[in-house]
């Protein structure tokens, strides 16, 4: 594969869609062909498992359940969009991948790391992203700037200790991979495009 694939990971209301808008300019502007996606999503049946995993259905949600649903949208948007880009010598820019279940499934809801691991590697195979830009913003302020925008979905209403738990889960694991760098979301904006402007230089060098 002569691609990348970039990824842009964080809490909400941590400003990652302004992040990917940037870097999708800046590949541009490098005459860098790219293709942009998020997750869960991506394609027709990764949507309709978007909107299924976001739903605030009136029964419990096991946790397993979200997991499976996560990773069946994620093998999906790997196959018909991810791969076969990279394999064309595209470039991709997501909006969240595999990290963000170790977080929110592994951290937040506190799923086992052997189960985990089991399905990441089943689903996945080991492909993991070149670059990962980890946004971190304290889960109080996310969720606050998150309710600006609007009604919050049924993951986003999960309370502030498992955003709290997710975030230390992120920050473990950005620890523990020198493919993630962290940002600090909670400087001024400009700031921040700047630290991910030096970030993608640094990794494009």
């Amino acid at each position: 594969m002569n691609g990348k694939f970039i990824v842009v990971e964080g809490l909400e209301g941590a400003g990652k869609s302004s992040v990917i808008g940037l870097i999708v300019k800046h590949l541009q502007e490098a005459r860098i062909a790219v293709e942009q996606t998020r997750e869960p999503g991506g394609t027709p049946m990764a949507e309709a498992i978007r909107e299924c995993v976001k739903h605030d259905w009136d029964e419990t949600v096991a946790e397993e359940t979200e997991l499976l649903l996560m990773y069946a949208a994620r093998v999906q948007l790997l196959t018909n969009r991810i791969l076969p880009a990279l394999n064309a010598g595209q470039w991709v820019v997501g909006d969240r991948h595999d990290l963000s279940s170790q977080a929110y499934q592994g951290g937040g809801r506190g799923v086992s790391a052997d189960t985990m691991t089991a399905i990441s590697k089943i689903a996945l195979n080991g492909f993991k992203p070149n670059l990962t830009l980890y946004l971190d913003v304290e889960p109080a302020i996310g969720l606050e700037r998150a309710r600006g925008r609007g009604e919050l979905d049924r993951i986003e209403q999960a309370g502030l200790a498992f955003f709290e738990r997710t975030r230390e889960r992120y920050l473990s694991l950005a620890a523990q991979d020198d493919s993630i760098v962290v940002i600090n979301a909670m400087q001024a904006m400009e700031d921040v495009h700047k630290d991910v402007i030096t970030a993608v230089q640094e990794y494009l060098s």
